[in-house]
């Protein structure tokens, strides 16, 4: 499998049965098709959809039917329309159960950059800055690094979404816990090394014992 379909298995296996997600633009939005519909979960979207689904097979698509990017999705039985009212109030009132979304840089303390892209012109944050401050858990689904430069670093260089920390972390070669203001490997991609994720990385990571290979759908 490629690396993001990598990143989007491990991500899913963090969703229990029944939660609210919202899920973020672009790789994040990879996850709902790693879900098995009987667990009841219902995807959000800040736009105003509850009950994504998978995306659709090619030419198949709905052009009424889209998540906060614009791309095309599916919906489940049972999925409702609300208003941007609607929308950001279950964010900021706290009744989103997890949001996964992308991620340019994560710093050592778990605080996120993803709405400032280097030399484009973006109209602002959109919903980040809501998600990761509302939602009860925050993961990150990112590559681990760009260009080859490291995407986790000790510093953020660009402008954080959030002085929250998040929770958790997912590349394609780890996944990280972010806990008392430190970064814990608790996890490896099949085929790598702690030294290859260590090496890959510019913040300090907390490695406690063998660290096993991660578990994918």
């Amino acid at each position: 499998m490629d690396s993001k379909e990598l990143i989007a298995r491990r991500v899913a296996r963090e969703i229990e049965p029944g939660m609210l997600v919202n899920l973020g633009i672009g790789l994040p939005s990879l996850v709902a098709g790693y879900v098995d519909a009987r667990l009841g979960v219902f995807f959000q979207a800040e736009n105003g959809v509850i009950g994504l689904g998978a995306r659709p097979p090619e030419g198949m698509h709905d052009k009424y039917l889209t998540d906060a990017g614009g791309g095309f999705v599916t919906a489940v039985p049972g999925a409702a329309s609300i208003d941007s009212a609607m929308s950001f109030g279950l964010i900021r009132g706290g009744h989103l159960d997890m949001t996964v979304l992308g991620g340019l840089e994560v710093d050592e303390a778990g605080r996120l950059a993803n709405w400032k892209v280097p030399g484009k012109m973006v109209p602002g944050m959109g919903g980040a800055m809501d998600l990761v401050t509302g939602a009860k858990r925050v993961v990150v689904a990112m590559q681990h690094t760009a260009k080859g430069e490291p995407k986790i670093v000790k510093h953020c260089s660009l402008p954080l979404t959030s002085l929250r920390s998040v929770d958790m972390v997912v590349t394609d070669l780890a996944v990280i816990r972010c806990s008392d203001g430190r970064l814990h490997l608790l996890e490896r991609a099949p085929g790598i090394s702690v030294e290859d994720i260590v090496a890959a990385t510019a913040a300090p990571l907390v490695i406690e014992g063998d660290v096993p290979v991660m578990t994918l759908n």
